[in-house]
């Protein structure tokens, strides 16, 4: 059975803050269990979330929340392969694939000025 990996992750890192209004719209709202807090991006694209962890992990399944009006349009995870960020043609890694980071770009969104909110942010796996 997988489990959560976000809480046993070392830091999530985002591209932006909206306003740099961390109090209201910070990163840590994506993980916090409750429906009614978000990150919420500032303009412009790309937009992207980073889950460190602190050893390598076999993701299985990724949670995105997004806000209507608010999702990603094209979107793609880029892991960590010897120190390098690889975009990965398809959301659903192979079993033999494992990585310490992942990242989730937002090339584009479908608000006008390419905001992004996220509600919720989980990855399930295994250490």
């Amino acid at each position: 059975m997988n489990s959560s990996l976000i809480k046993n992750s070392s830091g999530v890192r985002v591209s932006s803050v909206l306003n740099k209004n961390v109090k209201e719209f910070g990163k840590q709202y994506m993980t916090d269990d409750c429906g009614d807090t978000c990150w919420n991006s500032d303009q412009g694209s790309p937009q992207w979330l980073q889950v460190d962890f602190p050893k390598c992990v076999k993701i299985e399944e990724l949670h995105l929340q997004f806000q209507g009006g608010f999702a990603g349009k094209e979107c793609w995870v880029e892991t960590k392969k010897n120190d390098e960020m690889k975009k990965l043609h398809s959301i659903y890694p192979e079993d033999k694939n494992s990585t310490d980071t992942m990242k989730v770009v937002f090339q584009s969104s479908t608000d006008f000025f390419g905001r992004i909110i996220v509600y919720k942010l989980d990855v399930k796996g295994h250490i």
